[in-house]
């Protein structure tokens, strides 16, 4: 089947099989590796793309679903500098091995994008989905406060 989407802006035209998922799209026909597979099963969130502005899970959508739709990866977040999420977590040691990050910044991305200032409880209650092995979340919250209140400013 042939496709035609926009990521990160560009339109891409593309033969696929019906089968493939967005994140071995993304991956494999688009070289985008920041979009990382974990779990295959959405239990991880390290998948987490943009769908039309909102957080989805690549591994569970099949890429003939953003047929004319707007996908945002990570890539896709900087425009030749730092968004802000991406330098909260530089700033604020949001992350370690980084295997996480993509998904949770774009997590936080939807979040941010319906909530210009969330609490603390309402960045932990959205990040939910999305498992970090390595950080224990606090400096992670830390980062997303960081970026609103950079957003806001």
């Amino acid at each position: 089947m042939n496709i035609t989407t926009k990521v990160n802006g560009k339109e891409i035209a593309r033969e696929i099989d019906d089968r493939t998922m967005l994140s071995t799209f993304l991956r494999e026909e688009l070289s985008l590796t920041g979009t990382h597979i974990g779990c295959d099963t959405s239990g991880c969130g390290a998948c987490t793309v943009l769908l039309n502005g909102k957080a989805v899970k690549s591994c569970t959508v099949l890429a003939a679903r953003v047929d004319g739709e707007e996908v945002t990866t990570i890539e896709g977040m900087s425009n030749g500098s730092l968004h802000p999420l991406q330098e909260g977590f530089k700033e604020e040691h949001g992350l370690q091995c980084g295997f996480c990050t993509p998904g949770m910044i774009m997590t936080a991305a939807d979040l941010l994008s319906r909530n210009s200032n969330p609490s603390e409880q309402e960045i932990r209650e959205s990040l939910e989905g999305n498992f970090c092995r390595c950080t224990g979340y606090h400096n992670i919250v830390k980062a997303v406060q960081y970026a609103a209140d950079k957003m806001n400013g």
